[in-house]
């Protein structure tokens, strides 16, 4: 779940292989989605049929598709088999956007309020982790949270051992003796934080809005299908609303969600708890047009190209530009190849949908 450009070197293998998404008119989409709490509408929606009554609206259709793989769902997308894709706003910029793939984010959905932290065992304080190992999947967001952990306490990575390790075994390893210190996601975290001995010293609360999970598309795609982009903002912000609509209607969706997830309706939603839905479009529009958002992208580039993850052969942490609502940019504005669009949002909002 939720991997950063580990496998931009399949993704650029992919973009061998096939063009972008097809940039012309069209009724046929599709976009992908795997698990994690804050995507889990995008199935209920394709399962329930409230995607379809949105694209039949607009007069075309869309099929939204679970795929297990997190990583797997990107380079898909990247390689042009999706015209949208769930991921977090790190792996869309350095593996769409540094594969040269023009990229929209159409909804801000949330970001992670808690979801991801850092625990260690038999220690209390952050500044205890110097000189530890620490059990993360290398180059994930768990990796960035490290690193902004660290540096809140003056510290970087020098001052600690980063041992990749797999999300699958991470339960596992912390058990071991050897293992005293690990940086996860949820539901890892909360099993881990739960054991003897265990104490959450850093979570992504700390980090505000920095890892934002987005449903994003292909810009020339949606630039040529604007129905499409109406049909897939209208749909997330009803189900928004059925969420949270203390209803019967909104509990069994939540309770389909949660055995789609490999939960139940408490687990699910102690995981809602500590993600920062975007329940009301306004929400997101007010977020898209911060000026803290630019700050943000600026310090991701940052520690993808100090990890070398920034895009084949990128020349520095300026190599891909990104564009933001008013004009404003960061990055190489002659290569824009990410958009913070809240077009779409804002027209949710004003219920022009």
């Amino acid at each position: 779940m939720r991997l950063l450009a580990a496998a931009l070197a399949l993704a650029a293998t992919c973009l061998a292989g096939s063009p972008p998404a097809s940039a012309e008119e069209k009724k046929d989409f599709s976009v992908c989605w795997s698990i994690y709490a804050g995507w889990m509408p995008w199935g209920y929606m394709e399962d329930s049929g409230l995607l379809k009554k949105w694209a039949d609206k607009y007069g075309i259709a869309i099929k939204a598709v679970q795929i297990n793989d997190y990583v797997e769902s990107i380079n898909q997308y990247t390689a042009g088999q999706y015209d949208g894709c769930t991921m977090t706003n790190m792996d869309a910029l350095s593996i769409p956007a540094g594969g040269g793939v023009d990229t929209t984010a159409l909804i801000i959905g949330d970001y992670s309020n808690g979801n991801d932290g850092v625990v260690l065992k038999g220690k209390t304080a952050l500044e205890d982790i110097k000189g530890q190992r620490i059990n993360l999947v290398e180059l994930s967001v768990s990796h960035y949270l490290l690193a902004r952990a660290l540096e809140s306490v003056d510290m970087s990575e020098k001052d600690v051992t980063v041992v990749n390790t797999s999300d699958a075994d991470m339960v596992a390893a912390y058990q071991t003796p050897d293992v005293t210190s690990v940086v996860t996601w949820n539901p890892l975290l909360s099993t881990i934080a739960a054991m003897p001995d265990s104490h959450e010293v850093f979570n992504s609360s700390k980090i505000p809005g920095e890892i934002l999970d987005l449903m994003v598309v292909n810009t020339e795609t949606l630039q040529d299908n604007p129905d499409f982009g109406k049909a897939l903002t209208g749909a997330w912000y009803e189900m928004m609303g059925l969420m949270q609509s203390d209803t019967p209607e909104g509990t069994a969706a939540l309770e389909a969600m949660a055995e789609a997830s490999g939960t139940d309706l408490k687990g699910f939603e102690a995981q809602l708890a500590t993600t920062a839905m975007f329940y009301d479009p306004a929400k997101a529009v007010e977020f898209a047009k911060s000026e803290t958002l630019p700050e943000t992208m600026t310090f991701v580039a940052n520690f993808l190209f100090d990890h070398g993850i920034l895009g084949q052969g990128a020349p520095n942490a300026d190599f891909v530009g990104i564009a933001y609502p008013g004009g404003k940019t960061t990055g190489d504005a002659g290569n824009i190849q990410l958009r913070y669009d809240p077009t779409y949002m804002e027209m949710a909002a004003e219920k022009k949908l």
